[in-house]
């Protein structure tokens, strides 16, 4: 038999296989190149073909020369492919690996690609280097250096870690479809490292390297399964890409309310849920949050306040049926989309809407609305209420002697006068111009006439520098009270008037005072 004869066999294997990679490439580039996996398997049909091409150059050389020049050509995707099958791997199936790790997986191919080429200083990579005496057609003999015995551990331990990736997403993989085609990848990394294995223990005829030929074998497999079974168009992985890794937390619960799984979002909202809440009652694994059992069980889409670590976070609960295919309800999702952002913006929209944009105060909308609330509680349940109305003594002449600046700023000093003497509980807010009303919840008649004559003082002993003139402004102020029996109403306008009129009488008796209000007065 000629030389021709002998090597036609596997070069015929051998250039099918890399050009069917080539295929396989341009193919995944225009399909499946966005899909997790599949731009490290267009990168491995690149470098497989490059290495299939490569050993047919060295298949029909004939000096050792030559052989050992399209070796370190063959060197090039030989180096790399270990790499990337294990990242093609881990990506198929949804995992994530630490941007150090990924880098710290090239060192020791780039350690070979260096070693390899520079083979004749050191001998660190092949010992020695001729044609073998017994076979037909010219064929290296190589014994190997320390570092081949490293880049043969780093390809198999490689390749064994991506099988054993590939078998972790097997367990998740519950339809037919995507268990098989990650038993044909499986099969694909398998069948190389049989004809690798085959080459090293030398049960290759005439020393030819069977890890070629095996993987254009191999690649008949991916492109059954990639042409027939679209194996990157839907892949395994949404347990991990879908559920495992979404923003908003998910509880999956059976139709007896145990809970069935849940993601590690949900572990920010209910840092008590473990593993062992699998198969529990979802209302005894959310024991600690006792606002949520009867929402649960209601099944109410609602919004909800958490508390954790000191902040507080809201969140949106949906709930979603999961129905078998004779539409039967066999389970629920609950779903907790994180709101926070939306109701803090939605609170400060209100506060703006709310508060008076010169004293920082509320508004007469604002004024109107919480004071009437607060009556209206107090007509339900009882209890006593004052409400103190002032203004700014001669304001008008302060704008128009000195400018309407000086009045901003007078009345910026009263909105102060007024926050320094009174209670957080207190509803206070400039009702229009520079006159102010504020409502004091259980609050007597004669400890709200303190309150305002402690402003009154306040504001009468600021003196303020505008425009290098001093001003100073004093007040007057008219205070009312009213004991409400349960049951009882009475209109906010009624008060309001009551403390106009004393206000009128304060104003009577020279300003710069507190009067109360009386029937008699």
């Amino acid at each position: 038999m000629s030389m021709t004869e002998e090597l036609l066999a596997p070069i015929i294997i051998i250039l099918f296989g890399g050009t069917l990679s080539v295929f396989l490439c341009i193919y995944g580039t225009l399909t499946f190149k966005n899909s997790p996996g599949g731009r490290y398997y267009i990168v491995l049909s690149l470098l497989a073909s490059l290495y299939s091409f490569a050993y047919i150059f060295e298949l029909v050389s004939t000096s050792i020369e030559r052989i050992m020049f399209w070796i370190k050509i063959e060197y090039i995707p030989l180096a790399l492919i270990p790499v990337f099958t294990l990242l093609m791997c881990i990506e198929y199936v949804g995992l994530q690996l630490k941007r150090s790790i990924f880098y710290s997986l090239f060192l020791i191919p780039a350690m070979t690609l260096l070693l390899q080429a520079t083979n004749d200083f050191h001998h660190l990579y092949y010992t020695s280097m001729k044609l073998r005496s017994d076979s037909p057609f010219p064929m290296a003999d190589l014994e190997y250096g320390l570092w081949f015995g490293v880049h043969t551990a780093f390809l198999y331990g490689c390749m064994i870690a991506g099988i054993t990736v590939l078998f972790r997403g097997l367990r998740s993989a519950h339809r037919p479809k995507f268990r098989f085609q990650i038993l044909v990848m499986v099969t694909g990394l398998i069948v190389p490292l049989i004809g690798g294995f085959l080459y090293l223990m030398e049960l290759s005829p005439y020393g030819i390297d069977l890890g070629p030929v095996f993987t254009s074998i191999s690649y008949i497999f991916h492109g059954v399964a990639l042409l027939r079974f679209k194996m990157f168009d839907v892949i395994p992985i949404a347990r991990d890409t879908v559920f495992t890794n979404m923003e908003d937390g998910i509880v999956v619960l059976n139709e007896k309310e145990m809970v069935v799984d849940y993601n590690q979002a949900m572990l920010d909202i209910v840092p008590t849920l473990h593993k062992k809440a699998i198969g529990m009652q979802i209302s005894k694994v959310f024991s600690g949050y006792p606002e949520l059992i009867p929402i649960i069980e209601a099944g109410r889409e609602q919004d909800q306040q958490f508390l954790h670590s000191g902040v507080t976070r809201y969140y949106h609960i949906h709930f979603a049926p999961i129905r078998n295919k004779h539409k039967e309800r066999i389970g629920t999702i609950i779903s907790f989309a994180n709101i926070t952002e939306r109701v803090v913006m939605e609170e400060k929209l209100k506060e703006l809407a709310d508060t008076d944009s010169l004293t920082g105060m509320l508004n007469k909308r604002a004024l109107m609305r919480e004071s009437e609330n607060y009556l209206n509680k107090l007509s339900q349940s009882g209890g006593s209420f004052s409400m103190i109305m002032f203004d700014v003594d001669y304001f008008k002449q302060v704008n128009d002697k000195i400018g309407h600046e000086a009045g901003d700023i007078v009345l910026t000093h009263v909105a102060e006068a007024v926050k320094t003497n009174i209670q957080p509980v207190h509803i206070a807010g400039r009702y229009g111009g520079d006159e102010f009303i504020l409502c004091l919840p259980e609050t007597s008649l004669t400890e709200a006439f303190k309150v305002a004559d402690s402003i009154r003082a306040h504001v009468a002993d600021k003196c303020m520098l505008v425009n290098g003139k001093e001003v100073r402004v004093t007040s007057s102020f008219g205070v009312t009270h009213v004991h409400m029996q349960q049951g009882e109403s009475l209109p906010l306008i009624t008060l309001m008037r009551q403390a106009d009129e004393a206000l009128y009488m304060a104003k009577e008796k020279g300003r710069n005072c507190v009067h109360p209000y009386s029937k008699a007065s």
